[in-house]
Parts: C-alpha cells; structure tokens; sequence
C-alpha cells in the first residue's frame, strides 16, 4: 500500500480536565445519566430523545442565550459550515472543528475550551475526498480508562485520552490505525490515493469500533473502478484489527451471485458514509449501506448488486452478518441508506429497527432477526431505455407506514395558484420526462425521443438523509424530518471517466421565475405512529420565505404555509419535539422552534444567530438543562450556541 507510512504531525494545546465522573458510565458504554448526550444520536440506538423535561411548553419560550463558541481561529482555514454534533459526558463537550477536523473538549456551562487535538496530515489531507468539520466523535470508558474517537479527513482512527486530548500510546501506532492499510482495490495507479474517507463518527460498542467509509461524491465517480468501501471493527484498547465485513462479496460468498458474475471485481463505494446504531444486548450493529459505483448508471454492474442498499446486521464481536435486506435494487438514482437505523421497544411489544429513507419510506424490522413487521412487497416498476443499463425488474415497497413526503412527478404536481403560474409550470417541464414512480429510471440527455432527463421526487437529497429522525420511546412516535426537492436523472458521456455514462451537470431543474415548479410544503416534519403504521400529523419545517410571498407572480394570492427545501435537525424530549430549520436550502431562517408532540402546533420560537448547520441536542449539567447546535452562514465562521432557562 502506498503512501501510508507518512509520520502524523500533532499540535497539542490545553491543560488537564477534571477527572470525569465514571461511577455514571456503565460498561456497555451506555450513558447511566440521564442528562447527558453520550453518543452522536443520544444514545446508541439513535432514538435523538432525551427524558430532560426542566425545559417545557410552559417556559420553552424564555430561553436564552448561555453562551456561543466561535471556531474563527481554529484553522489552518475558516470553518464556515460545521455540521457536526458535539458529544456531551458529565459536564465536557467534545466536538469536530475546522476544516482538518480537530477535535475539542469544551466546558458545557460556560462554552471554554479545555483541550484541542489537530492532525497535519499533508497531501493526504489535500487529496482527501471527504474534508470538513465532519459530524462527529464518539466516546468510548471501561469505568477507569476514557477516550474520544475519531475519524480524520485523511482517514486515520485516533485514539485520544478524554482528559488532555494526547493520543493513547497503547493504541495503533502511537494513538493513530492508518485506515488505507489492508482495503480493497485501492492501488490503482492513476490515482495517488484511494478515494475513501468518512465524515460520520466511528461507533463505539461493546469495546469495539466500527469504522464506516465514504467517498466522493459518484454522481460523476472518476472510474467505473474505485476502491471498495468495506466495514471494519477494531478492538477498542489496542486499535487491532477484529474483523472486515466485505459489503461487496468476494467470489464463493453470500450474495456474489447477485451480481451475475459481473462488475464485481472493479466496482467499488458500497461503504456506509451514514451514522451508525447498534443493539448492545443483541451485539449486533446495523450497517446502512451506500450504493455501489456509480450513483446513476449501473450498466457495468449487472444484477441486484448485495449487500449496497441494505440494511446489515453484523455481530459486533465477530463480524459475521446474521441477517440482511436490500431495500434497493441495482440502484442507478443515488437511493443510498443516509441514517442511522432508529431502534426502539415499542409500547405494542416489538423491538424494531426503522430506516429511514431518501425515497421516504420507513423500513421497518425485527431487530433481533430482520423479519418485516408489516409486509414488504416486491412490485414491478419501470424499466429505461439507456443503452447497456441492466433493470430490475422489481423493488421492494413497504405497504405501511406510507410514505412522508411526495413520490413520483407527474403534471399533478406542478404549482398551481394561479392559470398564469401553472401555464408557466407546464411550459417549463417541456422536453423532460416526467416520473410516474418514484423509481422512474435515469434517462439521457440527448435521447431519441427529445427528452434530455428525467425529472424525479424526491431527489437523491430529498426524503430524509444523514440528519436522521427521532423517536419518543414512552408513546412510539417517529418524527421525521425530510425535504421536497426534484431533482434531473440526466445522463451523458463524461469523457474523463471510462464509465459509458453518468450524470449531465449541464441539465438543471426547471423553475418559474425562481419559484420550485412542485407543489409545497418543501420541507416537513412528519408524526409517525410505529405501533399501528399510521400517520398523526405533518407541518411544514418553516414559515412561507420572502422570496415566494413577495413574488411577482404571486400577488394577492392567499399561500399555505410553505416550508424550506431544507433536511431540519431534531430531537425529542419528555415534554416538546424540537425542530430547527437546517441549511443549504432556499429561504431557511434561524428559527428554533419547539413543537407540540401530539399535535404538531408550534409552542414556541426561538431566534438563533444564524441557521442551524449541526443537529440539536441537549444535556443537563449541574442542575442545569441546556440546548445547544451549530450554526453556520453569513460569511461567518460557524459557532456553537448553548441556550438555557435565565
């Protein structure tokens, strides 16, 4: 393996922190204390619920700011977006900044810094495909020996003492596994550096890490050939490699067939980029698994392509899967699995896992052997006409609960508030096919009929994604965020890549004047009852923006409320559901609002900084219950902001 043995440069700034208080941290690494926020979702089931209730509808509206944290001087660039999720044990907060990815333990009452690690990683850092804050550490005790966890740009695992931030001698080679070591296909020659890195956290169970794997972005992948994103557990005191589970099998195992004795050699991704979530008891750790190469053009890889676009159950001791499910064939429209799997024990009695999906679906099992709880169907759905592409001819649908958020296109779904914006609509879609099924096929650019692409819904972006849902364990409620947004399934030749096709960036979505040519909302928040499969309510995730209520076009129409095209960060507590708005779409406000969970009516609005850009989350500390996220925007180096009660 090439270029692994470059030496890290360390900086080390700060001094010791308190001692933490371990008589709360049980051996499973399962927060004993019910005020902290111990792992990236709460807890290692990924519920995003905490049981705090100082904080309730009767005072929610007199937060106020407790203190912000700016990452201005904590380089070597400006972190201007941070979408990570500080961590929070008995009082310290440990978190992801800058765009080489230090980590930092901060004081949780006054926003202080403690300590700060920052890796120099040199041209592994530059030829990095997943660069960034990231979005997240994690925590693992034995009740004497604490350490934080983390994934570097340049994709090495360090091992870092909780209470001074210096790497764990006893682990790795000085505190660091070098990640490239031991992949698959990743000595191509005409790439200096296997393209894989990951922005999620690593997990941290049963002292084992499980490290996930992400690469760049392959709606145009650089090859039909890339480095294969396998799964790996380490042992969490000495960094020893435990186990690989190949996501894409070798020849003589379970699911080569799928592949038709084609592709599988070369083909590469099929990592999870996704968070992770595991059931300590069972010892199992659900993979949610990415698509293979590429994100839309599949022709090279014939067959339904296991284990990408599965949930997989792995023994987190071993390794072994004990049970899968596909919930995409062959995909060719970027339906990667974006979210932690949320388990939970619900009131009726079953244990189950829910996936939450971009095609917004939630995928719902028995955790313990991957059984539906209620029927999944394989249904016929349309094939393409792409030269070389293979078709499923089948996908898996849930028949409960339904989906939260629109599918498929059709003239139905164009805006309609006046004769002249729905003329303007449907004039806008000309030379587009449109997508009767959520799995209408990519199509080309330049195609026989005059068409130049699909225009499908949701978007790869679209659903629900890496932000995840929450749910409230005491009444079996999911609650999940998810964002409308059409996207174009426009293939051409990419003439610097030996794929025959992959995405056209030169087709954008149609719009009128500015305005989503879909029907709002744009962005929601779906209840969800798991007990019974049916929905309670939905709201859109934001008020109508300016840019719709003031349009030309739109005066003296009377408009709903329309939402953001954004993916809101939340989380639940005893009392409220808490919704923040999120970034990167057209419109978002910083607004933080807290959120009737029965009803869906809001309680309260809470004015940030600037929009949230890591998920919400709160702790308790001494007494005290703070609500704290980052928020980024405006030009301005991203901040963490803790609110709480005067």
């Amino acid at each position: 393996m090439r270029r692994t043995e470059k030496l890290f440069s360390l900086i080390i700034l700060g001094a010791l922190t308190p001692l933490l208080s371990m008589n709360l941290w049980s051996q499973s690494g399962t927060s004993v204390y019910e005020g902290d926020w111990p792992e990236y979702h709460g807890d290692q089931m990924a519920q995003r619920y905490s049981p705090l209730d100082q904080i309730n509808a009767e005072n929610v509206a007199d937060l106020e700011l407790a203190w912000r944290f700016s990452t201005a001087n904590f380089g070597p660039t400006t972190d201007f977006n941070n979408p990570s999720t500080p961590i929070e044990i008995d009082g310290v907060l440990y978190a992801n900044i800058g765009s080489t990815r230090n980590v930092v333990a901060i004081d949780a009452a006054s926003g202080q810094v403690l300590w700060l690690w920052r890796p120099q990683e040199g041209e592994r850092f530059d030829e990095a495909p997943r660069k960034g804050a990231g979005r997240g550490v994690a925590f693992w005790s034995d009740g004497n020996v604490n350490r934080i966890i983390d994934v570097t740009p340049g994709y090495h695992l360090v091992s870092l003492n909780a209470e001074t931030g210096t790497p764990d001698p006893n682990f790795g080679n000085g505190g660091i596994v070098d990640l490239f070591v031991g992949l698959r296909n990743a000595d191509d020659p005409r790439f200096p550096y296997p393209d894989i890195g990951l922005s999620a956290p690593p997990f941290v169970m049963n002292d084992v890490i499980v490290v996930g794997a992400a690469h760049r972005v392959g709606m145009r992948p650089r090859s039909k050939a890339n480095v294969k994103g396998d799964i790996r557990g380490f042992d969490v005191r000495t960094g020893e490699l435990l186990w690989t589970f190949r996501t894409i099998p070798e020849r003589g195992e379970v699911g080569f067939e799928s592949w038709l004795d084609a592709g599988i050699d070369f083909t590469g991704n099929a990592g999870v980029w996704a968070p992770l979530s595991g059931d300590s008891e069972l010892g199992l750790v659900y993979l949610p698994v990415e698509s293979a190469t590429g994100d839309r053009y599949g022709g090279d890889r014939p067959g339904d392509n296991l284990f990408s676009d599965s949930i997989v159950a792995i023994d987190i001791r071993t390794g072994e899967r004990q049970w899968h499910y596909q919930l995409t064939h062959h995909d060719i429209w970027d339906w990667d699995i974006p979210g932690a799997s949320v388990l939970t024990d619900l009131p009726n009695g079953n244990k189950v896992l829910m996936s939450v999906t971009k095609q917004a679906w939630v995928y719902t099992f028995d955790r313990a052997t991957g059984e539906p709880i209620w029927p999944i169907e394989e249904l016929p759905v349309p094939a393409g006409d792409v030269p070389g592409e293979w078709y499923s001819p089948t996908q898996p649908i849930p028949t409960r609960p339904a989906p939260f958020d629109r599918q498929g296109f059709t003239e139905d779904d164009l805006i309609d508030w006046t004769p002249e914006v729905r003329a303007l609509a449907l004039e806008a879609i000309e030379g587009f096919r449109l997508s009767p099924s959520v799995y209408s096929p990519p199509s080309l650019q330049d195609s026989p009929d005059g068409t130049r692409g699909t225009l499908g819904l949701p978007s790869a972006t679209g659903g629900a994604n890496w932000e995840g849902s929450a749910i409230d364990p005491e009444t079996g409620i999911l609650y999940v965020p998810s964002r409308t947004a059409l996207a174009v399934l426009s293939l051409n030749k990419d003439e610097n890549s030996d794929l025959d096709f992959s995405q056209s960036f030169g087709v954008r979505v149609p719009r009128v004047q500015g305005l989503e040519i879909a029907k709002p909302p744009y962005g929601r928040i779906t209840a969800i009852d798991m007990n019974s499969g049916d929905h309670l309510w939905m709201i859109a995730n934001a008020d109508t923006p300016d840019n719709i209520k003031n349009h030309s076009l739109l005066e003296g129409v009377d408009l709903p409320r329309t939402g953001v095209p954004t993916r809101a960060g939340i989380f639940v507590t005893k009392t409220l559901l808490f919704v923040a708005e999120g970034t990167g779409g057209r419109g978002a406000s910083p607004i933080f609002r807290a959120i009737d969970k029965q009803t869906g009516e809001i309680i309260a609005e809470i004015d940030l900084p600037r929009n949230q850009s890591g998920l919400p989350f709160t702790y308790e500390h001494d007494g005290k219950q703070y609500i704290a996220l980052f928020v980024s925007g405006g030009g301005q180096a991203a901040e963490l902001v803790a609110y709480s009660l005067p």
